[in-house]
């Protein structure tokens, strides 16, 4: 049985491009930039730079390309348990059976404290401004909540990671606009390949300061774009 309580009427967003850019067409007929198109255009990319550099190009290029290939099946293991309800069996190759693992790992750590699941992949947007997807809106430990699935190659300090809580207070705003609700949390959920279980917290006490800051960012990025 499906984990999913049908709470609000969640409707998808297509994507479109406009003159090479690619944007969410959203219900209000507008197309608006992702909140990643957003945070990837306004950050500060010395570190990565230098990794580039460090790594190789061709490199780095296999070190993403895979990372991507196994959070998109961790992601996949987590939406088809709370879709049924029931946990998904591992594909038979490498990377899924890893990416099965780091699901698990999530399943274990981040569920038993998620009290009602209201939607899985949701699609929100901000009128005219911005748009994107979250893995989940919930209720964990009892407060409604914005929450995204994460994997990493190795551990994460939270000064690496702080784009997350930006990410989780814009698809609140967004949520919180078009569906009326006063969403002020959020959690990350992380596992490494090496089954390491981190989670990064977004908290009503530090929301207005994060919301500050998006807002900040977003307004860089229609000033420079």
């Amino acid at each position: 049985m499906s984990l999913l309580i049908d709470k609000f009427s969640y409707k998808p967003i297509t994507r479109t491009s406009v003159n090479g850019r690619r944007l969410y067409n959203t219900p209000d007929g507008n197309p608006v930039p992702s909140v990643t198109t957003v945070l990837d255009a306004t950050k500060d990319k010395t570190h990565l730079i230098e990794w580039r550099k460090r790594v190789g190009e061709e490199k780095a290029k296999e070190i993403t390309t895979e990372a991507s290939g196994v959070g998109t099946r961790m992601h996949t293991y987590l939406e088809k348990y709370i879709e049924s309800g029931d946990w998904p069996t591992a594909g038979s190759n490498p990377y899924a059976q890893q990416a099965h693992k780091m699901a698990e790992v999530i399943r274990e750590n981040a569920f038993s404290r998620i009290d009602e699941i209201w939607g899985s992949e949701v699609a929100v947007y901000m009128p005219n401004m911005y748009a994107g997807t979250t893995d989940l809106v919930c209720s964990y430990n009892g407060n409604a909540s914005i929450c995204d699935f994460k994997q990493s190659n190795k551990p994460k300090k939270e000064e690496w990671v702080l784009d997350y809580y930006l990410q989780l207070v814009a698809y609140a705003e967004a949520h919180n606009e078009i569906y009326g609700t006063n969403i002020r949390e959020g959690h990350i959920f992380m596992c490494t390949r090496d089954l390491e279980y981190q989670q990064f917290d977004l908290t009503p006490e530090n929301y207005p300061e994060w919301r500050h800051e998006w807002y900040e960012r977003l307004h860089q990025y229609y000033a420079n774009f």
